[in-house]
């Protein structure tokens, strides 16, 4: 069909969200495990924002970075999954035009900016296992509040161009999105442009911004690798291992959960939605579970807020 960009799609001024497909009287079950899974989520990163913020010992750049992931974390999940809530629920399950754009744009910047910060977190654990002499200085507060605000500027940058290819296509064919939030894949389904631009974009920003930070985690790991083998004691590897074992179970659980997303075959729309529920809300939900498991610090941090309270109580 010929490329119409441009001449309609100002006449679209809602879209409808399908959702995740279930029989209707599941539709309560299924309300009451995203409202849980969502609760864990504002309870675990926030507990996470506010020990970090507190607790002095927790002033280093990990935990520097650590509290932003929380932050974007916790973002991009409240960007979906209120919405997603409300229209289980809802006979009329619309989201306005600008309310689309807002959220695709928001997801993209959130998802795209988690990727950098994960990026540099690894670098901080390069630099403190390979060169720990050089940590204070490598890593400056001023270094990191850098890293972080590029990593945003990456995010915005990759969302403008994301949603001008994707809200410039018309939408003459139809208005309803087989998601249950503005994703770039169902919404390109439904336009009747032509979507090669749109796929061109989404590639060279997996290219350009994507895959660096893949890049930059493992080659990062690479090194740490090599760094801990030499050292001699055992007790010295594993102190060394466990310094970056939390980042690395989350790598692997975003990147996992991701993959899962967009492997998974187009023409298996249910499947797709059941893997972007594990990407919006199961990692969100584990990553300060992970942090807290893993990390001596953290644990310590949150003893010492519990025995406050007890002294309180």
């Amino acid at each position: 069909m010929g490329d119409k960009r441009g001449d309609n799609h100002s006449e679209v001024t809602d879209f409808i969200l399908v959702g995740i497909r279930v029989q209707p009287e599941f539709h309560s079950l299924l309300f009451l495990l995203f409202l849980i899974v969502y609760g864990l989520v504002l309870l675990g990163n926030l507990s996470m924002i506010g020990i970090i913020v507190t607790d002095p010992r927790l002033n280093t750049p990990m935990y520097f970075f650590l509290g932003n992931l929380s932050v974007i974390d916790l973002s991009y999940c409240t960007v979906i999954v209120p919405k997603a809530m409300v229209n289980i629920l809802s006979q009329k399950k619309t989201i306005s035009f600008a309310g689309c754009v807002a959220q695709l744009f928001l997801y993209a910047l959130f998802m795209v900016t988690e990727a950098f910060v994960l990026a540099a977190m690894a670098y901080d654990r390069f630099i403190a296992i390979c060169n720990p002499l050089l940590y204070t200085v490598r890593m400056s507060r001023s270094l990191c509040i850098q890293l972080v605000a590029g990593s945003y500027l990456c995010g915005w940058v990759s969302s403008i161009l994301q949603i001008s290819v994707t809200f410039s296509m018309s939408f003459c064919a139809s208005r309803v999105i087989d998601h249950f939030y503005c994703d770039s894949n169902p919404i390109e389904k439904i336009s009747c442009s032509n979507t090669f631009l749109n796929k061109m974009v989404s590639l060279s920003l997996a290219v350009i911004i994507i895959l660096p930070t893949i890049v930059v985690i493992v080659v990062s790991y690479m090194y740490i690798v090599s760094t801990v083998l030499k050292i001699r004691s055992s007790e010295g590897r594993k102190k060394a291992f466990s310094t970056c074992s939390s980042h690395l179970g989350v790598v692997s659980l975003l990147y996992g959960t991701v993959s899962f997303v967009y492997l998974t075959p187009p023409n298996n729309p249910e499947l797709r939605k059941v893997a972007s529920v594990c990407y919006i809300l199961f990692t969100p939900m584990l990553n300060p579970l992970i942090y807290s498991l893993r990390n001596k610090d953290v644990k310590n941090a949150v003893q010492k807020v519990l025995w406050k309270k007890n002294i309180l109580l």
